[in-house]
C-alpha cells in the first residue's frame, strides 16, 4: 500500500465485519434508528432541523412506509419497506440441555425441524430480554411473514487481533460444523472468530499482536444516526442480510450502518482532506472490506443443504421403506429421478452463484488523498471519509463519492439502464445544503458506474469524498435484493403446502385405521407397520415435486422459444392471475428517441410579444433562438461520436451545426477543463439556409449547469470568438413553465399558456429557451453559482419534440383491455404529455373524463388540500358546474356519467400518502395516469395496488424501474442491462408485445400446475382408496401392479401433462383460480372421489356376486396378495388414473385441447390398450407377472364380468367428464360463483372500493383551479399566468445547489433522463 511506512502495513488486508448497505429512503431520511412509536405529529422540519434529526423536508412525502407501529416493540429500518420487528433473547443453558435431550432422543430427527425452523430452536433455548442484554436477536418481517435468527456480537478494540485466517484449517472446518450444529443461526462470514486481519503469507505480523502494538488508537471509530463519528471502547452488532445493525447505548437501541450521506452538509463533505492510515483502519473495524461479494456455496455444501429439503427428506423415508418393502424397481426409479434432480439443481445454484459473483465483484486500484499527498491503496481498503482521486483516462467506481472538485463524464448505464452518459459535477461549498442522495445525485458517482473522462481546472485534480462502500452502495443495494428476493406470496403455492398437509391428515387417518384393524386380526407388528407406513406413501405421493418441477420446466422452454427470459421460474405461474399491468412511457410505450417537430419562436406585432407559428429549426435567423439550441446541451464526443441524451442530439442535429472538443484525441481532454465549440457548417460542407454571405460563427461553451429533475432546467455560458473580453452569454433550456417564471415579464409571449397547452395536448414534448447576456471575468463565470445567473431571462420561444408510440402498443393494450386487465401507466414525464399518449394509445379512452388530482402542502398556517381538476379530451365538452360550497364545486355526475379515471403527479402522490392515505386507495383503483413519478413511488404504487388485491405486472425498461420490476408480481424489463438482473422476466423484443404472451403461458402454466396438483392428489387418493378396501381383506396390490400404476400410468402422464401449449386465440376474459383451496378445485376433488370410491366399492362387492367367484385366503396373505377382489378392484381403477389425467387436462381458453399434445396422447392411447388387455385377456406371461386371478377363461359370465369391467370404466368415464366440465366448471365456477361471491368480504379490496365509486355520484368534488386562486369560477382552467410564475418563482429563489424549497407546480417538465 503506498504511502504506509511499515512493509507489515504495506501486505495488511484487514477481513472485519462486511459492511450493509443503505437502502434507497425517502429524502433526507436516515432510516438507521429503532423507531418507538409516537402519537404525537411531527412537524415540518427547517433545514437545521432536518440536519439535527435527520427527518424529510416538506417537499417529499414517504408513502413507502412499512406495517404500522404497535406499542413497546422495536422496530429497525422504520418506514421503509427492510422495516421489521426486533426482539432480545437470551440464552437459558437449562432449556438448551433438556432441548438436546430431545434431540438425542429423537435422532437428530428434532435437530432436523431446528434446521427447516431455526426460530422454534431460538424458542426453546433461549428466554426472552432486553435488547441490552440480548446474545441473539429474532428479527421478523411482517410484511413477508419471514424471521431472521442473528447472533450478536461484540466488537471489543482491546481484544482485536491481527490473527490469520484459518477458514481452511481442519480445526476452523470442526469449529464451523459445531457452531452449525449447535446453534441453527450461525453464520460463519459475521463470526467474531473471523474479524482478524490476514498477514498476506509473509508472515511479518506476529499472531495475537494488538491494535496498540502498530502505534493505532485503542477506541473504535462508530459512525452514529447523526452522522457523527463517536469514539468507544467496545460495541455491539448483528449483521442481518449483509446489513450491519449497531447498538446505541445512550437510546438503548439497535440502528443501520450509516455513510456519510446521513445528516452532512456539503461544507461538511468539503471539510474532508484524506482520512491518516490510523483513522482508516479504525473505520475498516466497523465497514469491513469495501467489496460486494457473492458468497459461492461449495457444491458438496450445496448439496447436503438441498438434500435437508423436507419433500427429499421424505422420499427417502420412502425408499427406505419400499427397499424394505422389496418393492425395487419403484423405489430405484425415484431414487435416480431424484437424484438427477438434486444434481442439477444444485449445480444450476452454484452456477448461478459463481456467475453473479463474477458479475458483481470487481477490485482495482484507487488512489486516495493523505497528508495531502496521493497514495495507491487497493478498493477494498477505502472507507466513508477517504478522499479518492479520479484518474484522468477514467475508471470503474468501486464505491459511492461525492464530487468536490472538478467534472466527470459517466456511463451509469448500470443503474439506469440506459447507455447515455451523463455529466457530474462538484458540489458547492455550502452549509445551509444537507447532502441528500437523490437531491444531489448529479454531484455523485455510484458504484458500478464507469467513468468515461474527467474534466478539471489547470493543475487541479478531480476528486472525491468516500460516502458509502460496500453493501452500503446502490449497487450492493441492487445486489442485496438478488441476493434475499421478497418470497414469493402466491396462493396457489400456499395452498399446496396446506394441501399437502391436508394428504397427511387423510394418510394419518388411513395409519390409525390400518394399525387397529390388522391388529385386532391379529397380524404380527412388523407387517402391521410396514403396511402402515406404506400408506403414508401412496398417500403423499414423492413424485409431487418432480411432476410439478416438469411442468414448469416446460413453461420456460415455451417461453425461450418467445425470447422471453425468466430467472425466477416460480414466478411464472402468478404471471397468469394478472389483472393489472403498469407500464413506463418513455421507451416503453414510445420509442426511446424523440423527433423534432419544430421551435415555436417569440415574434413581436409591436404592441405586445406572441409565439407565434411552428417552424423548422434550420429555417431560423442567425439570433440567440438557434444559439441556443446549439449550444444549451450536455453532448460530448467520445471516440469520434457525438454522445449524449437523445433529445439534446435530435436538437442539435436539427441546427446543422458541428460541435467540435479541442485536441487531436480524447485524452488531451483530460489535462484541463477545455471549452467545447459549435459552428456553422460552411456552404460546402453543408446545404444550411442560415448561413448566406455571412462568415461562419464559432461559439464556445465555457460552463455548463448540468440538468436537475427538481429545478426542471440546464444552462451554459457561452462566448463568441471574437466577442469583447467580458462579453458572456447565457442559455437556459428547460420546463415552459420553468423558464417562464426564470424570464422578465415583458419577454414572456401574452399567448404562453395557449401555445403550450396546444402542444402538450397533442402528446407533444415541449421545452423552452431563455437567454441572457453577462459581463463578468472569466475567473467569475467559473466560480459563481447557477442561481445567480439563471435569473432575469429573456424568452426565446419553445422547442417541440414528438415521442412516437411503438408499433405494437395500441394493438396490445386493446388486448388487454378486452381481457378486462386494468392498464396504467406510470412515468417520470409530465402529465399532458402522459396524458395525450394514453389518449393515443388507447390506455385512456379518449372520450373517458380524466380527474387530475392535485395535492397542496401546508404552507403559512394553511392546512394541506386536495384539489380535484376536470379534463376532457378535445372531442368532450366539459363537465358542467352547478353548485359552489366553501370553494368546492360539486358536479351531478349523473349527467356525465360516472365513468371517469384519475390522473396524478408525483409531488402529489407524496402529499396524499402522507397527509391523506384514507383517499389513496381511491385514487389507485381509478388511477390510469401517474406522471412525474420517481423511482420510489413507482415501486410504492405498485405494493400499493397488491394492497388492494391486484395482481400486477410492471414493464419498464431502465433500472430506474428496477424497483418496481422487483415489487410487482411479475417484472418484464425490456432493457438487456443491470435492470434485467433484478427483473423476473426479460424480453429481448424491445416492447410490449411480451406482455400478453407472458400472460397467455402463466395461465397455461397455473392451469398446468392445477392439473397436476390436482392429478397427483387424486392419483394418490385413488390408490389410497384401493389400498384400503383390499386392506379390508388383508389383500393389497401386487408389486408390479403398483409398479405399473406409479411408473408407467402416473409418471408418464405426470412428464408429459405439461406438455400442452398455450392456447392461442384471444385472452379470455377471467383468469384461472389462484387458490388451490378454494371451492371449485376441492369440491373438484371431493366429487371425483366420491365417484372413484362408489365404482371401486361396487366392483369390489358386484365381484362377489358372481357364481364363479372364489374369496380370498387371508392365511396366504403374507405370500399370495391376489385373489378376484384384487382383479375387479385394479382393472377400474387402472382406467379411472387414465381418466383422471384426459379430465384435468383442460383445454381451451388457456391451453390448447389435449389431444394436440402429441406425446401425452400416444401414451393415453397406448396405456388404454394395454389396460383393456391387462382387463379382458392378458397374455400367460402378463398374468404370471402381475399375480393376476382372472375369472375362468371357460366361463361364459365370467369373461362378460371382464368385459363388464369396461363398461363400467366407460361409465365412469362419461360421470367424470360431466362432473368436470358442467357441474364443476360451468354450472359452480361460471354461474353459481359469482351470484353467491361478496366483494366487501373478498381479498380483492379493489372489487369494494369501485362498487362504492359507482354508487357515489358526489365523490370527487371537482375544483376549478382558478376558484381555487381567485373564487373567480368564470375563468378558463389550467390557465399559466406567467406573471404568477414569475412571481412566485422569485419569492422561491433559495436553491440549495441542485434543490429548490417551493419550486412551483408544473404542467410540462423536462427530464432529460426520460
Amino acid at each position: 500500500m503506498a504511502g504506509v511506512d511499515s512493509p507489515c502495513r504495506a501486505a495488511l488486508n484487514l477481513s472485519f465485519l462486511k459492511g450493509a448497505r443503505r437502502h434507497p429512503h425517502r429524502q433526507g431520511h436516515c432510516p438507521t434508528g429503532v423507531y418507538r412509536p409516537t402519537t404525537t405529529p411531527t412537524p415540518t422540519p427547517t433545514a437545521e432541523e432536518q440536519q439535527a434529526r435527520l427527518l424529510p423536508t416538506g417537499d417529499e412525502g414517504d408513502g413507502g412506509g412499512g406495517a404500522p407501529f404497535q406499542a413497546d416493540v422495536d422496530y429497525i429500518n422504520p418506514n421503509t419497506e427492510d422495516q421489521a420487528e426486533v426482539y432480545g433473547y437470551k440464552r437459558s443453558w437449562l432449556r438448551t440441555s433438556i432441548t438436546w435431550i430431545f434431540i438425542m432422543a429423537t435422532g437428530g430427527l428434532l435437530r432436523l425441524v431446528f434446521h427447516w425452523v431455526p426460530e422454534w430452536m431460538l424458542y426453546t433455548t433461549h428466554v426472552r430480554c432486553s435488547l441490552e442484554d440480548a446474545s441473539k436477536v429474532l428479527v421478523v418481517e411482517e410484511k413477508y411473514k419471514r424471521n431472521f435468527v442473528k447472533n450478536i456480537y461484540e466488537i471489543n478494540a482491546e481484544n482485536v487481533s491481527l490473527l490469520p485466517r484459518a477458514s481452511g484449517s481442519v480445526w476452523k472446518r470442526l469449529q464451523n460444523l459445531l457452531y452449525f450444529l449447535i446453534d441453527a443461526s450461525y453464520e460463519r462470514e459475521y463470526s467474531v472468530l473471523n474479524s482478524g486481519t490476514n498477514d498476506g503469507g509473509d508472515g511479518c505480523v506476529p499472531d495475537g499482536q494488538q491494535l496498540s502494538d502498530l502505534s493505532l488508537p485503542s477506541k473504535l471509530a462508530v459512525p452514529m444516526q447523526s452522522g457523527t463519528i463517536k469514539e468507544v471502547s467496545s460495541v455491539r452488532v448483528f449483521s442481518c442480510k449483509k446489513v450491519l445493525y449497531l447498538w446505541d447505548s445512550d437510546n438503548k437501541t439497535f440502528y443501520r450502518l450509516p455513510g456519510l450521506d446521513c445528516g452532512q452538509t456539503a461544507q461538511e463533505l468539503h471539510y474532508y482532506r484524506g482520512l491518516p492510515w490510523t483513522e482508516q483502519v479504525r473505520r475498516r473495524i466497523i465497514y469491513g472490506e469495501n467489496s460486494i461479494k457473492v458468497p459461492i456455496v461449495p457444491i458438496h455444501r450445496l448439496l447436503f443443504l438441498e438434500a435437508l429439503n423436507p419433500f427429499y427428506i421424505f422420499q427417502i423415508f420412502s425408499v427406505a421403506l419400499w427397499y424394505s418393502d422389496e418393492y425395487v424397481y419403484y423405489a430405484t426409479v425415484i431414487v435416480l429421478t431424484s437424484a438427477i434432480s438434486l444434481v442439477s439443481e444444485v449445480y444450476q445454484m452454484h452456477r448461478n452463484q459463481k456467475a453473479l459473483s463474477s458479475t458483481i465483484q470487481t477490485s482495482d486500484i484507487v488512489q486516495v488523498v493523505r497528508n495531502e499527498r496521493v497514495e495507491t491503496i487497493p478498493s477494498e481498503h477505502l472507507v466513508p471519509g477517504d478522499v479518492i482521486s479520479i484518474p484522468p483516462q477514467g475508471c470503474m467506481m468501486q464505491c459511492d463519492a461525492v464530487l468536490l472538485q472538478g467534472n466527470c463524464i459517466v456511463n451509469e448505464s448500470m443503474l439506469t439502464g440506459e447507455s447515455v452518459p451523463v455529466t457530474k459535477t462538484s458540489i458547492v461549498d455550502r452549509a445551509d445544503i444537507i447532502y441528500n442522495d437523490k437531491e444531489h445525485s448529479r454531484h455523485t458517482l455510484y458504484c458500478g458506474t464507469q467513468v468515461i473522462q474527467t474534466r478539471f481546472y489547470g493543475g487541479e485534480k478531480v476528486v472525491a469524498v468516500v460516502v458509502r462502500t460496500g453493501f452500503i452502495t446502490n449497487k450492493g443495494s441492487l445486489v442485496r435484493s438478488i441476493m434475499y428476493p421478497p418470497p414469493v406470496d402466491f396462493k396457489f403455492q400456499q395452498d399446496s403446502y396446506k394441501f399437502v398437509g391436508v394428504l397427511a391428515g387423510i394418510a394419518s387417518i388411513g395409519f390409525i385405521y390400518t394399525v387397529i384393524t390388522k391388529y385386532l386380526r391379529n397380524l404380527t407388528a412388523s407387517a402391521i407397520a410396514l403396511d402402515a407406513l406404506d400408506l403414508i406413501t401412496i398417500v403423499i405421493p414423492p413424485a409431487l415435486p418432480m411432476a410439478m418441477t416438469v411442468g414448469i420446466l416446460y413453461a420456460l422452454n415455451r417461453l425461450k422459444a418467445h425470447r422471453i427470459f425468466c430467472i425466477s421460474p416460480r414466478t411464472i405461474n402468478i404471471s397468469g392471475v394478472i389483472n393489472c399491468v403498469c407500464f413506463d412511457k418513455t421507451g416503453t410505450l414510445t420509442e426511446d428517441g424523440l423527433d423534432m417537430r419544430g421551435v415555436v419562436p417569440v415574434t413581436s406585432d409591436g404592441s405586445a410579444k406572441l409565439l407565434g407559428q411552428m417552424v423548422d429549426p434550420a429555417k431560423l435567423p442567425l439570433d440567440h433562438m438557434l444559439f441556443s439550441m446549439t449550444t444549451c446541451h450536455s453532448i460530448t464526443i467520445i471516440d469520434s461520436q457525438k454522445i449524449g441524451d437523445p433529445l439534446d442530439l435530435k436538437m442539435f442535429e436539427s441546427t446543422n451545426w458541428i460541435l467540435e472538443e479541442p485536441g487531436l484525441d480524447d485524452t488531451s481532454k483530460y489535462d484541463m477543463m477545455m471549452p467545447s465549440v459549435v459552428k456553422m457548417k460552411t456552404q460546402e460542407e453543408g446545404n444550411n439556409e442560415n448561413v448566406e454571405s455571412q462568415p461562419p460563427l464559432e461559439i464556445g461553451i465555457l460552463r455548463q449547469f448540468p440538468f436537475s429533475s427538481s429545478l426542471q432546467r440546464m444552462s451554459v455560458i457561452t462566448r463568441k470568438l471574437g466577442a469583447p473580453k467580458k462579453n458572456y452569454e447565457l442559455y437556459c433550456k428547460g420546463s415552459p413553465e420553468m423558464i417562464a417564471s426564470l424570464s422578465t415579464p415583458e419577454s414572456v409571449p401574452a399567448n404562453f399558456s395557449e401555445e403550450l397547452l396546444k402542444y402538450t395536448n397533442e402528446g407533444y414534448r415541449v421545452l423552452a429557451l431563455g437567454w441572457r447576456p453577462l459581463e463578468l471575468t472569466y475567473i467569475k463565470v467559473q466560480r459563481m453559482n447557477r442561481e445567480e445567473v439563471e435569473c432575469d431571462l429573456e424568452f426565446l420561444g419553445l422547442l417541440v419534440m414528438e415521442n412516437r408510440l411503438k408499433a405494437e402498443t395500441t394493438e396490445v393494450i386493446t388486448q388487454l383491455h378486452q381481457a378486462n386487465i386494468k392498464t396504467i401507466m406510470v412515468t417520470g414525464d409530465n402529465i399532458l404529455t402522459a396524458l395525450s399518449v394514453g389518449r393515443e394509445c388507447g390506455l385512456v379512452d379518449p372520450k373517458l373524463q380524466v380527474i387530475t388530482v392535485k395535492g397542496h402542502l401546508p404552507h403559512q398556517g394553511n392546512p394541506p388540500a386536495l384539489t380535484y381538476h376536470t379534463t376532457m379530451s378535445k372531442n368532450s365538452a366539459p363537465a358542467t358546474v352547478s353548485t359552489h360550497i366553501d370553494g368546492m364545486v360539486h358536479i351531478n355526475m349523473d349527467e356525465v356519467t360516472n365513468s371517469y379515471c384519475f390522473a396524478i403527479e408525483g409531488k402529489s402522490w407524496a402529499v396524499i400518502s402522507t397527509y391523506f392515505p384514507e383517499i389513496l386507495p381511491k385514487l389507485t383503483v381509478r388511477g390510469a395516469v401517474f406522471a412525474r413519478m420517481s423511482p420510489d413511488q413507482k415501486q410504492q404504487l405498485i405494493l400499493h395496488l397488491q394492497e388492494l388485491g391486484y395482481y400486477v405486472g410492471m414493464c419498464g425498461d431502465g433500472a430506474n424501474d428496477c424497483g418496481a420490476l422487483k415489487a410487482a408480481h411479475a417484472g418484464i424489463s425490456l432493457s438487456e442491462a443491470e435492470a434485467s438482473v433484478a427483473s423476473p422476466f426479460t424480453s429481448a423484443e424491445p416492447n410490449i408485445s411480451c406482455v400478453p404472451i407472458l400472460i397467455r403461458e402463466g395461465r397455461c402454466a397455473l392451469v398446468t400446475s392445477f392439473g397436476i396438483f390436482k392429478y397427483m392428489a387424486a392419483y394418490s387418493l385413488t390408490q389410497f382408496v384401493t389400498i384400503m378396501i383390499l386392506y379390508s381383506i388383508d389383500s393389497n396390490l401386487t408389486d408390479l401392479q403398483f409398479l405399473w400404476i406409479d411408473l408407467f400410468l402416473i409418471t408418464v402422464f405426470a412428464i408429459f401433462f405439461g406438455r400442452t401449449d398455450s392456447y392461442k386465440g384471444p385472452l379470455a376474459s377471467y383468469s384461472p383460480p389462484a387458490a388451490l383451496l378454494s371451492v371449485a378445485p376441492i369440491l373438484s376433488i371431493i366429487i371425483h372421489m366420491i365417484t372413484v370410491i362408489g365404482f371401486q366399492t361396487f366392483c369390489f362387492f358386484y365381484v362377489q356376486e358372481q357364481p364363479w367367484y372364489v374369496p380370498f385366503n387371508q392365511t396366504t396373505s403374507d405370500e399370495i396378495y391376489a385373489g378376484h377382489e384384487n382383479y375387479a378392484v385394479f382393472s377400474v381403477s387402472q382406467f379411472q388414473y387414465i381418466v383422471l389425467a384426459v379430465v384435468f387436462s383442460r383445454g381451451p381458453p388457456f391451453r390448447k385441447p389435449f389431444y394436440t399434445n402429441y406425446l401425452l396422447s400416444a401414451s393415453i392411447l397406448v396405456m388404454t390398450v394395454f389396460s383393456i388387455v391387462l382387463t379382458v385377456g392378458p397374455p400367460e406371461f402378463i398374468i404370471d407377472k402381475f399375480e393376476l386371478v382372472l375369472p375362468p377363461p371357460d366361463d361364459p359370465q365370467a369373461n362378460f364380468f371382464r368385459w363388464q369391467m369396461l363398461l363400467f370404466s366407460l361409465l365412469y368415464c362419461a360421470m367424470a367428464v360431466f362432473i368436470e366440465y358442467v357441474v364443476i366448471d360451468y354450472v359452480f365456477y361460471r354461474k353459481c360463483k359469482s351470484k353467491f361471491h361478496n366483494i366487501y368480504k373478498s381479498k380483492k379490496k379493489y372489487l369494494a372500493i369501485e362498487q362504492d365509486l359507482q354508487n357515489d355520484k358526489a365523490w370527487p368534488p371537482l375544483t376549478s383551479s382558478d376558484i381555487e386562486k381567485t373564487g373567480n369560477a368564470d375563468k378558463k382552467e389550467l390557465m399559466l399566468d406567467p406573471a404568477k410564475l414569475i412571481k412566485e418563482n422569485g419569492k422561491n429563489r433559495k436553491e440549495a445547489n441542485g434543490h429548490v424549497h417551493g419550486a412551483v407546480t408544473t404542467v410540462t417538465q423536462f427530464h432529460s433522463s426520460l
